[in-house]
Parts: structure tokens; C-alpha cells; sequence
């Protein structure tokens, strides 16, 4: 499996490129800024990209979004629930805030639900719907590894004082979602380093 971490923009958010070693083509989790290094770090790898996956629609997870669509022809898809709570909304408040400027995302070609499969060629990974940081928030499980998104992070948790997080909500995800894989699950969470889910048991302070 080919996988690239690039911490893209002002809040250093992960963007993940993942792709299948034997046939080339790939997806990109939460192109949050720097689209030119997104694409380019996309054609040094030989990438043919078919998906962009969202794991929640704040400003640091789908600011490139629209224009990494536009340069490779992929389809784009997000839960259904941050959907419905209104693509961009939070992210053009908070790029009012920043002094930023923000453009609409595009419309999504595939809305997900909790358990659904996405499939890469040889690699397939399932979506868990974890609700907390934002309302459709997800992870993505699969090929031995989490994209956490901004549910759990190394030695930490997503935050909940923003409009529609729920602390209830994003400690259920990680008891009753994550922390029940397997312990040696590699996390490749929204902000920092990776970590493991057996590490984030033993010394995680907010779990």
C-alpha cells in the first residue's frame, strides 16, 4: 500500500494520499490546503486519484477541497450527516473569523453511512461514523490501520466547544468505535503524529 502524509496549511492538518501498489490508483483523505503540493505530491507518486474522502467539513479538512477535485476528476464523498448539517457552514464562520476566505465546496457524488465499504482495488477500508467533533465525522478502518480524522489524536481527543460537537457524543465514538480494534491498529489522526490504539489506551489523559 502506498501512504503519504502531508500537513498542509496554517493548522498543519494531515492530508493522507493512499493508493494500491499493484494498480496505481488511489484516494485523498481531507485535502485541507495546498492543493499544488497535493497534486503534485499525487502525479510524482503515479496516482491515478478516483476518490476524495472527507472526514468532517471544517475549513482545515476541505480547504483544497474544490480545487484537488477539479485537477483530478475524483469523486468526492462525506457522511451524510455533515452533509445535512450543512457543507461549509462552520468553515465559512471560521473563515470569517481567521480574516481567511472561503469557497463552497463542491456538491458530494457519494454520501456514506456508518459501515459502509470503500474499496481501492486490492485495499478496502470501512466507514465507522464518529460523531463528536462534528456531526458527521468519521473514521476510516482498514488494511490494519485508523484515519482518525479529528476524533482521537496521539495523547489526545477532538475538541467539542465548537457549533454542533458533542463531548458525549465524541466519547462514545472512541469507546464504543475505536478503542475496540485491535491494539496494534496504527491511527493516522487529522493533526500530529500517528500512534497506536493499544498506546492511546495505556496513556491517552482524556480516555
Amino acid at each position: 500500500m502506498i501512504l503519504e502524509t502531508l500537513a498542509v496549511g496554517p493548522f498543519a492538518s494531515n492530508c493522507y494520499i493512499v493508493g494500491s501498489e499493484s494498480s496505481k490508483r488511489g484516494m485523498i483523505i481531507d485535502p485541507g490546503a495546498e492543493a499544488k503540493l497535493i497534486l503534485g505530491t499525487v502525479s510524482d507518486l503515479g496516482l491515478t486519484v478516483s476518490l476524495i474522502l472527507i472526514t468532517h467539513a471544517h475549513i482545515d479538512h476541505i480547504g483544497a477541497l474544490a480545487t484537488v477535485k477539479e485537477g483530478t476528476g475524483a469523486k468526492f464523498a462525506i457522511h451524510e450527516a455533515e452533509a445535512a448539517a450543512g457543507l461549509g457552514m462552520f468553515s465559512r464562520m471560521l473563515s470569517s473569523m481567521t480574516g481567511g476566505s472561503f469557497s463552497q465546496p463542491p456538491k458530494p457524488d457519494r454520501l456514506l453511512k456508518d459501515g459502509d465499504k470503500i474499496d481501492i482495488d486490492d485495499l478496502s477500508f470501512t466507514v465507522l461514523h464518529t460523531p463528536g467533533h462534528s456531526p458527521g465525522g468519521i473514521s476510516l478502518y482498514g488494511q490494519g490501520i485508523l484515519f482518525s480524522g479529528d476524533t482521537l489524536f496521539n495523547q489526545g481527543i477532538g475538541r467539542t466547544d465548537f457549533p454542533g460537537c458533542s463531548f458525549e457524543q465524541i466519547m462514545d465514538s472512541i469507546q464504543n468505535k475505536l478503542l475496540t480494534l485491535p491494539d496494534k491498529t496504527i491511527v493516522y489522526p487529522g493533526h500530529g503524529p500517528s500512534t497506536t490504539i493499544g498506546e492511546e489506551k495505556r496513556g491517552n489523559p482524556f480516555l
